[in-house]
C-alpha cells in the first residue's frame, strides 16, 4: 500500500486555504442524517465533537472518566503557542514554524506545520471569546511567556493551568452541543475494538467499565481523540487512565501506526522517589524562564545547594548553550540532566537530579512577582517534596511526558481505514521526533476545532448516511471476539499482579529504549518484552469478573496491549538507525554528545502495517520532502 499525505499543492502559504475551497461539502440540511463518534474528551475529542454538532452532525462522544473534565489535557500546566507577536519581539507565523520543524529535528511534515502555525492565531481568538482567562500584562494585552527552542515570547498561558482552563472552554462548547440534544455523551466507557464493514470504519466496541457490559455503536465515520501512549514506560507524567489501546486495536484493524519510538522525554519533573511508586509529577517547562539549571562541578558534592559557592556550581546548560540557555528544547535540556547525573554529578538522596534555582529570579524580581507567576506550582512542588522553592532549589530530572509518534494520518487527518480520523496526541502528524513546549494544547486544539470541520465533511460527502447499524454481523463478530480476550484474561489465574508485569515492562522500555538507546539495548529490549508477554499470558492474575466494576481487568487489558505495542516500539527504534529529537540512539552521535541525523536515508516517516499474531509488521515508508527550509544540523549554541 502506498502511503499519499494527499499534501496540496501550490505555495505553503497558501495550501490550507486552496485545500478548504477544493474539499466537498455536505448539504446543511442532509448534516444531521450523519452519526460521527468521537472517543475522547480532551481537547482534541471535545474541541471536535463540538464543532461538529454545531455544524449539524448527529455526535456520540465517549471517555473513560466520570466527566469529560477529567481528561488527560487538564494537567498541561504551562501554556499554549500562538504567533500572535504582540511583543513585538520578531515574531511571525514563519518563525512559529520554522521553530516547530527545526525542533522536531526535520522529521515531520512541512505542510502540517506551517497550517499549524497559521491556525494558532485562530485558537487564541476562539478561546477568549470563550472566556479562557489568560493572563494578561498591565496595559490589558494577553501576556506571553517564553518556552524551550524558541527565542521570542509566544506563549499564552493562565497561570499553571493552562490545560485545565482551555478544557474548561471546550467542556462548555461541548455542554452546549449536549444540553441541546446534538451530542450524547457516555462516560464511564473503554474502547476496545473497532469495527471495520467493507473497508471503512463505522463503529466501535465499549465496554462499560460499571457493569461491565459490552456495547456496539455504529456511525458513518469515527474520530479517535484518545491522547498518547507515554504509560508503556509505567512511571510518566500521564493521566493513570492514558493508554494505547484504541489505538492499537485500530492498528490491528489497518490503520498504520507511524514513528512509534518517537518520545518525549520532559526535563522538568519531580524525580522518582521509591520503587513502589506509580505516577510522576511534572513541575512545567515556564519555570525554566526564571529557574536556572545547575549542578556542583565536583563529582560527588554532597553539600547542600545553599552551602556551594556560585564558584563551584555549573550553569551547564547556560555555559554549553548561550544562544538559548536554559530555555533550550525538552530532548536537549534532558539528554544533558542525564549526562551531568551519570558523570557523577546528580544531586539529592538518589542522584539522580538536578537543581532548578529561583534564588536570583526572587532577588531580582521579588518574592510577589515569582508568586504570581509560578505561586501553584511551588505550592504544588512544596506539597509532594515538603521542600519550599522559594527558599531551596527545585529538584528536578527528565521523565517521560509526550508522545510524538502515533497513528499514520494523511492531511485531511484521516488514517489508512477510510473513515477513521485520528486527532491530537493519537496522531504523529506535527511534531517530528520531539515536541517544543506548548505544541500540545496548540495541535488538538486546531485539529479539532479547525480541521476536523472540514475534513470530515469531504469524506462524508461520499458516503450514503446511516448505511451500517449495530444489526451488521461486524458487530457481533467483533463483541464476540472482545468477550473472549476478557475470559481469556480471566481464566489464567497465574500468580502475578497487572502491577507487577507492568513495572517491568516499564523498566525494560525505559532502560533499553528511554532517553537514550543503542542498537544492542534495543535488541535485548525486544527479547525481554516477547518473554514478558509470554509469561504475562500463562501468570497473570486477574480477580473478579467480566460483569462488573472491574480495575484490574482493565489495567489487564490495557497492559496486553502495551505488551505488544511495546515490541513495536523496539522495533521502529532498531530501524531507525541515526538519532532525533527524542529518539536518541548513543551509536549515531556527534563528538559533542548531540544528535547525529542521518537525512540521506531516514528523512521519512516510518509507518508500520499489523500482519498478524508474532509476525513482524510490515514497514512502509513516507518520504518527507522540504522545499521551504533548509535541513540543518539543529545547533542552539
Amino acid at each position: 500500500m502506498k502511503l499519499d499525505s494527499k499534501i496540496p499543492d501550490g505555495p505553503l502559504s497558501e495550501k490550507w486555504d486552496r485545500h478548504r475551497f477544493q474539499l466537498k461539502l455536505v448539504n446543511p440540511a442532509n448534516k444531521q442524517k450523519f452519526k460521527i463518534i468521537v472517543v475522547g474528551t480532551g481537547l482534541a475529542g471535545a474541541s471536535a465533537a463540538a464543532s461538529l454538532a454545531e455544524l449539524g452532525y448527529k455526535v456520540k462522544i465517549f471517555c473513560i472518566q466520570d466527566s469529560p473534565r477529567r481528561a488527560h489535557s487538564i494537567a498541561a500546566q504551562g501554556g499554549i503557542n500562538a504567533a500572535k507577536n504582540y511583543q513585538n519581539d520578531g515574531d511571525s507565523i514563519w518563525r512559529l514554524f520554522y521553530d516547530t520543524i527545526k525542533g522536531g529535528d526535520f522529521r515531520s511534515r512541512e505542510a502540517n506545520v506551517y497550517r499549524l502555525a497559521q491556525l494558532s492565531n485562530n485558537i487564541i481568538d476562539q478561546c477568549v471569546a470563550q472566556g479562557v482567562p489568560f493572563a494578561r500584562d498591565y496595559g490589558g494585552q494577553l501576556s506571553n511567556r517564553s518556552f524551550g527552542g524558541a527565542q521570542v515570547s509566544r506563549t499564552f498561558y493562565a497561570r499553571g493551568q493552562t490545560g485545565q482552563q482551555l478544557l474548561l472552554g471546550a467542556y462548555g462548547a461541548l455542554s452546549r452541543q449536549i444540553a441541546a440534544g446534538k451530542i450524547t455523551l457516555f462516560t464511564r466507557r473503554d474502547m476496545l475494538d473497532l469495527v471495520v464493514i467493507d473497508g471503512k470504519a463505522k463503529g466501535i466496541i465499549v465496554r462499560n467499565i460499571v457493569n461491565g457490559d459490552l456495547e456496539k455503536y455504529s456511525a458513518d465515520a469515527v474520530v479517535l481523540a484518545t491522547g498518547g501512549y507515554g504509560n508503556v514506560f509505567y512511571l510518566s507524567t500521564n493521566s493513570m487512565t492514558s493508554n494505547v489501546s484504541a489505538a492499537f486495536a485500530s492498528y490491528k484493524k489497518g490503520a498504520f501506526f507511524a514513528n512509534p519510538c518517537f518520545t518525549q522525554i520532559h526535563p522538568t519533573c519531580i524525580p522518582v522517589k521509591g520503587t513502589y511508586q506509580s505516577k510522576l509529577t511534572l513541575m512545567s517547562e515556564s519555570l525554566r524562564n526564571d529557574g536556572r539549571v545547575w549542578v556542583p562541578k565536583a563529582e560527588g558534592d554532597n553539600r547542600l545547594p545553599e552551602l556551594v559557592p556560585e564558584s563551584e556550581r555549573d550553569y551547564y546548560l547556560e555555559e554549553k548553550y548561550p544562544g538559548f540557555g536554559n530555555l533550550v528544547p525538552r530532548d536537549v535540556a534532558s539528554r544533558n540532566a542525564k549526562f551531568q547525573c551519570d558523570i557523577g554529578k546528580g544531586v539529592g538522596e538518589t542522584k539522580r537530579a538536578v537543581y532548578l534555582d529561583f534564588k536570583g529570579a526572587i532577588e531580582k524580581h521579588g518574592h510577589n512577582v515569582i508568586s504570581r507567576k509560578y505561586g501553584n506550582l511551588f505550592e504544588m512542588y512544596e506539597k509532594i517534596t515538603a521542600d519550599n522553592p522559594y527558599e531551596t532549589p527545585m529538584k528536578i530530572y527528565p521523565a517521560v511526558h509526550y508522545t510524538m509518534g502515533g497513528l499514520w494520518v494523511d492531511y485531511n487527518l484521516m488514517s489508512t481505514i477510510p473513515g477513521l480520523f485520528v486527532l491530537g496526541e493519537a496522531n504523529f502528524s506535527d511534531h517530528g521526533s520531539n515536541r517544543l513546549g506548548a505544541s500540545a494544547l496548540m495541535q488538538g486544539l486546531a485539529d479539532g476545532y479547525f480541521i476536523i470541520p472540514y475534513t470530515i465533511g469531504s469524506y462524508l460527502a461520499e458516503v450514503a448516511p446511516g448505511e451500517v447499524n449495530e444489526d451488521h454481523e461486524e458487530f457481533n463478530i467483533s463483541s464476540l471476539k472482545v468477550e473472549a480476550r476478557i475470559k481469556q484474561i480471566l481464566s489464567i489465574e497465574g500468580k502475578r499482579t497487572v502491577d507487577n508485569f507492568h513495572r517491568e515492562l516499564g523498566h525494560i522500555v525505559w532502560e533499553y529504549c528511554g532517553m537514550s538507546r543503542n542498537s544492542n539495548s534495543l535488541k535485548k529490549a525486544r527479547k525481554l518484552i516477547k518473554k514478558l508477554r509470554e509469561e504475562y499470558w500463562e501468570n497473570v492474575l486477574v480477580g473478579g469478573s467480566g460483569q462488573d466494576f472491574n480495575q484490574s481487568l482493565e489495567r489487564a487489558w490495557r497492559l496486553a496491549d502495551f505488551l505488544e505495542f511495546g515490541e513495536l516500539m523496539v522495533i521502529d527504534a532498531l530501524e531507525r538507525q541515526e538519532s532525533c529529537g527524542g529518539h536518541f540512539n548513543e551509536d549515531y552521535q556527534t563528538k559533542e554528545h548531540e544528535a547525529l541525523r542521518d537525512d540521506k536515508l531516514f528523512c521519512h516517516v516510518s509507518a508500520w502495517e499489523y500482519r498478524g499474531g508474532n509476525r513482524k509488521p510490515k514497514f512502509h515508508k513516507e518520504p518527507l520532502t522540504f522545499e521551504n527550509v533548509k535541513l540543518t544540523q539543529r545547533s542552539y549554541k
